[in-house]
């Protein structure tokens, strides 16, 4: 008879326009899904702006990285993350055109959504409809049509966008992260004790995962 799965909470720090971001979540899912004998998991996503001063109307990408970067990077980066995608169930679409968005008020509406244990729904389907469907996620409409989509009340999320009632919490949310010294994402907390920075592949994170396992089993044996 097996032993009962440890309880694990596992804290993501990401930005929904991160292509690392779900690459780093599907990878974990693997893992997760190798030591699923081992592990219950709970995951806590938390808030980071890769461009907190985007205007409203966003950035063209090409335009964004060479100003950002000071060169324009080629699609070599794009055909690696398309790949990459594809080889974990995820698709990239990227398109002439596309814009690096604003994600305040999507960060918000994720805020908002963790009352009704929908945050993980709410997110994939926000990394969908960015990389995937060629959403406008900054606009208030194309955010209350995704919440409603994953079974939130749109008028509910509607009214929580416009009156801007988790603006601060996300603000100070995004602070303490910072202050933990999160600068890049996605950034992954276990238990709040092993920290693990970047979108590891499935293998790094099931040893990270199983050496977790191994010290929590060690510290919970009973001392002769």
């Amino acid at each position: 008879m097996s032993a009962t799965p440890l309880p694990l909470t596992i804290d993501i720090v990401s930005d929904v326009v991160c292509p690392w971001c779900i690459i780093g979540y599907r990878q974990l899912q693997i893992a997760l899904a190798r030591t699923e004998d081992l592990f219950e998991a709970s995951l806590r996503w938390h808030p980071f702006e890769l461009n907190p001063a985007m205007p409203a109307e966003g950035e063209e990408v090409r335009a964004h990285l060479a100003r950002k970067y000071g060169a324009t990077r080629n699609s070599g980066s794009r055909d690696r993350l398309v790949t990459l995608g594809r080889a974990i169930g995820f698709e990239f679409d990227y398109f002439d055109g596309m814009r690096v968005l604003n994600t305040f008020a999507a960060h918000q509406l994720l805020h908002w959504s963790r009352q009704f244990y929908l945050e993980t729904e709410l997110k994939l389907a926000l990394f969908r409809a960015y990389f995937s469907e060629r959403q406008d996620i900054s606009d208030p409409q194309t955010l209350r049509r995704i919440a409603s989509s994953v079974g939130l009340d749109s008028d509910a999320a509607a009214a929580a966008l416009a009156d801007r009632r988790y603006a601060n919490a996300v603000r100070q949310e995004q602070q303490e992260w910072m202050d933990r010294d999160v600068m890049a994402v996605p950034a992954f907390f276990f238990d709040s004790a092993y920290p693990v920075p970047g979108a590891q592949d499935p293998d790094t994170f099931e040893r990270v995962l199983r050496r977790i396992h191994q010290r929590k089993t060690a510290e919970a044996a009973p001392t002769l």
